[in-house]
């Protein structure tokens, strides 16, 4: 069966554009779930563990498989959200192994109005997405220096 034939005044289809991953606010935070996981992990769960190798494999997929997402969009909307969909899925298999940990250890899960949660996402707010920040989140090695700044211990309940 023949093609139909192009529309007159049409302008060619062309490729959506792809890419542009690190600028993504969900790749961002993906970013920093990462390296906080491995930092927790290193602090918290034994490295021979199966867990620390499990917690740390489901954050950096997350990562992965948005940037992975981002340069095949344009080619395939359906590849995109797939692969969307397994970073979902490796971030909530990450906050699981967290909820594991939390009940394992007798420690408090912190509900969103906590003031420990609060404070947490004031740290977020104070520099949204698209605005200039002290740290190029995109950059792994000067994140991870902001980061370990950051970090505390668990507190028991």
């Amino acid at each position: 069966m023949p093609s139909p034939a192009p529309n007159p005044g049409s302008a060619p289809r062309r490729l959506r554009p792809s890419g542009g991953y690190r600028q993504l606010r969900s790749y961002q935070v993906a970013t920093v779930i990462y390296d906080a996981t491995v930092s927790f992990c290193d602090r918290f769960v034994s490295a021979r563990s199966r867990t620390h190798d499990q917690m740390v494999k489901a954050a950096r997929s997350g990562g992965k498989n948005i940037a992975e997402g981002s340069r095949a969009s344009a080619t395939s909307s359906q590849t995109e959200l797939r692969l969307v969909n397994v970073a979902r899925a490796s971030l909530e298999e990450l906050l699981l192994d967290y909820e594991d940990y939390l009940r394992q250890h007798s420690l408090r899960q912190w509900s969103k109005d906590d003031p420990e949660a609060r404070a947490v996402r004031a740290v977020g707010q104070q520099n949204p997405a698209g605005t200039q920040r002290p740290t190029d989140w995109s950059d792994p090695v000067a994140h991870g220096k902001a980061y370990a700044h950051g970090c505390s211990t668990p507190t028991r309940r």
